[in-house]
């Protein structure tokens, strides 16, 4: 059983490659190459939601469902490479990783193809340049999620917000949509610190030991979505930050 849903992991690498290439020597138009490569993630993240078992708990759709010709600035919190295959497969999204997951030569070949915006955090000299490059996407019509904690964590709480990305949305005059990702059992046992590691994948975890153990493996996660915060006029970035992080803390602890 384990080496055949390997087998399909596999085979659902080599689809989402396959059908980005093609789009990428196919579409010329910058913008709708954009759109059909977030729309191949979201289709291919629907079927990655099977094989790796993960039993959603949706609480707020009807928000995701009133928001979904508008685009925003999804801000979410960040525990593993998980939440990216549990956020687009229910949206297409446009996440913004780092350089260095860019450079990386698999995770940043599946980033590139799959429509993502980067941003080089140890090296800020071009956050201006970064901000406007990710404000004109969103205005492009493009939902764009950023993971506000800077990196992915091992889940014990929510840490704090990098606050300059804030500015996206404040220069996009766009909706914030806050979104809190909590994983709830592992093969039907709570999150502790037996089984965390497991699930979250953080710190200089390496990508592919971390991803042979979860395979084969049920996984219960829920995710909320929050009201929108769509009167941005005036708002500093730090207040919107502080704003965003209070509520998905809230929720994250609830």
């Amino acid at each position: 059983m384990r080496l055949v849903n390997f087998l399909y992991h596999l085979y659902l690498v080599l689809d989402f490659f396959l059908t980005a290439q093609w789009i990428q020597m196919t579409c010329r138009n910058p913008i709708r190459r954009r759109q059909r490569f977030v729309a191949n993630t979201s289709r291919i993240c629907r079927k990655f939601m099977r094989a790796f078992r993960i039993e959603l708990n949706v609480k707020g759709q009807s928000i995701l469902e009133k928001m979904k010709d508008v685009p925003y600035l999804l801000v979410a919190n960040h525990g593993s490479y998980t939440d990216i295959i549990i956020l687009a497969s229910l949206e297409n999204l446009t996440f913004i990783t780092s350089v260095e997951m860019g450079n990386n030569p698999f995770l940043g070949a599946i980033t590139r193809l799959g429509g993502s915006l980067y941003t080089d955090r140890k090296h800020p000299v071009g956050l201006k340049r970064e901000i406007q490059n990710f404000s004109d996407t969103i205005l492009k019509g493009f939902k764009v999620v950023l993971f506000a904690e800077g990196t992915s964590t091992d889940g014990r709480t929510i840490k704090d917000f990098r606050k300059s990305l804030f500015q996206v949305a404040i220069n996009a005059q766009c909706p914030v949509l806050p979104v809190c990702i909590k994983y709830k059992s592992l093969d039907g046992m709570e999150i502790d610190d037996d089984n965390r590691d497991l699930i979250y994948w953080y710190g200089d975890m390496d990508f592919a030991p971390h991803f042979m153990k979860l395979l084969n493996r049920r996984i219960s996660a829920e995710i909320e979505i929050l009201d929108p915060i769509v009167q941005l006029e005036g708002k500093m970035r730090s207040e919107l930050s502080d704003e965003v992080y209070e509520r998905i803390y809230a929720s994250y602890h609830s």
